[in-house]
């Protein structure tokens, strides 16, 4: 096999959801961000749309989307509901992060269905995932209730959508097995 086979497979089958409790305190630098970044913008576009637009929460911003996501859920949820373990875990998850990214789509509805747009900005979070994972960098998407206020939020225009949030940061988790089923078992023939 020839050696960019297998260090594909090796970032595929290793990427893995790693979540901010598991992050350490240590910054990632703007540049490690940006190259992140620059292989989002090479995932494959339908009519070339690039649909995938990012907003970078970083520093005194992620205070800002921690205060955001916790008063939302208060605002949000009925007095009887809440409780102040959750309202606290969405704050700590972003204030333990060293950058969060607003997965952003631009739609282009003239040209092609939402669901080709969403595939896309899917393809450019992958990308990003599998360069986090060989950069060392702990990643993992999450999508909160809160969209349509999230997306307020973010000033995005009537042809955008927040699509979750990608949070990321250097972290000591201990490598974890994929668990997936056989892929024989995903798989329909026809050959004649």
């Amino acid at each position: 096999m020839n050696q960019s086979v297998e260090v594909i497979n090796q970032l595929i089958r290793s990427r893995r959801s790693i979540f901010p409790p598991d992050y350490i305190e240590k910054e990632i630098p703007r540049e490690v961000i940006e190259a992140i970044l620059e292989n989002a913008n090479f995932a494959p576009t339908h009519r070339l749309t690039q649909p995938w637009r990012f907003t970078i929460f970083r520093g005194a911003g992620l205070a800002k989307l921690a205060d955001f996501l916790g008063e939302t859920y208060r605002s949000q949820t009925p007095a009887e509901s809440f409780t102040t373990t959750k309202f606290e875990g969405l704050r700590s998850k972003v204030l333990k992060s060293s950058c969060v990214l607003a997965i952003n789509m631009e739609l282009h509805p003239e040209k092609i269905p939402e669901w080709e747009e969403l595939a896309a900005v899917a393809c450019a979070v992958e990308n990003m995932w599998l360069t986090a994972t060989a950069l060392d960098v702990g990643a993992y998407w999450s999508t909160p209730g809160n969209l349509p206020a999230l997306s307020d939020f973010l000033g995005l225009g009537e042809h955008q959508k927040c699509v979750g949030l990608f949070y990321m940061g250097y972290h000591t988790a201990k490598e974890k097995p994929a668990i997936r089923k056989p892929i024989e078992e995903k798989l329909t023939w026809v050959e004649a």
